[in-house]
């Protein structure tokens, strides 16, 4: 795919998750690749709207915000309709919004299925199923946020684990199935920017880590773009982006 900005201003990227945090770069990453972006959001209507403030003081009518509760699946296909109304087209898909926290199995509830399970794989699944049409009209491609965790579970974090697992599984499952015209990659972040709620030995990941340190939200947002716009030759990858954390996991 082209890669300078004047042939790309008329592409589209969907980015679930991208009010705020590590959704948020990445949106701004492929609206500085000359696309435009839909910042879906949950509860965070004003961290959104000040992001597409921002994106559209740069380049006008390039950003615009929608509101779904990624939980309810109807919503999540209304979302598919309302994105592609946006601009008529759909060349980029990044699954990033997730719910994340501990679930002992002695405390674990039918609740904690649906906020986990539905968020972080059946939403994917179904904006995948929906959006598949409009992506392959235009080559595009989806990009899913996994875990490292997906592979070697985090202690305590059965659900979201066996989630994010689904969600890696799809990501493979998908690339074989709408290929060629579509590609689908992943990429699972390691220790980049610590969830609100549900880490709490962030001292421990971090010597396990190769490199010593935390990584940064633009890495994850660099590895999506390579991924969504360069990486022609690439589907049914997960490109673990965890400073070597990977390497010496052994599920805690």
């Amino acid at each position: 795919m082209p890669n300078d900005l004047n042939t790309t201003a008329t592409r589209v990227a969907l980015v679930t998750g991208a009010a705020r945090r590590i959704g948020k770069t990445i949106a701004t990453a492929l609206h500085a690749r000359g696309l435009n972006v839909i910042i879906h959001y949950r509860n965070s209507d004003a961290d959104a709207a000040t992001l597409a403030a921002e994106l559209n003081a740069t380049r006008q009518d390039s950003a615009r915000t929608l509101q779904a509760d990624l939980d309810d699946p109807n919503a999540v296909r209304e979302l598919a309709q309302q994105a592609l109304a946006q601009w008529q087209r759909l060349d980029v898909l990044v699954n990033n919004a997730s719910s994340f926290y501990a679930t002992p199995f002695g405390e674990a509830s039918d609740e904690d299925w649906e906020r986990l399970l539905h968020s972080n794989l059946r939403a994917p699944f179904i904006l995948t199923q929906a959006l598949a049409p409009a992506l392959s009209a235009h080559q595009g491609s989806i990009v899913n946020l996994i875990d490292v965790y997906a592979q070697k579970p985090l202690f305590q974090h059965n659900l979201y684990c066996m989630a994010k697992a689904g969600l890696q599984s799809l990501t493979l499952s998908a690339a074989r199935e709408l290929g060629p015209d579509i590609r689908v990659n992943g990429v699972a972040p390691g220790p980049i920017m610590w969830p609100e709620q549900g880490q709490q030995n962030q001292n421990d990941i971090i010597q396990a880590t190769a490199l010593k340190r935390t990584g940064q939200p633009e890495d994850i947002a660099n590895a999506v773009q390579w991924l969504a716009l360069d990486a022609s030759f690439v589907t049914g990858q997960i490109l673990a982006v965890d400073g070597g954390r990977s390497l010496s996991l052994a599920g805690g």
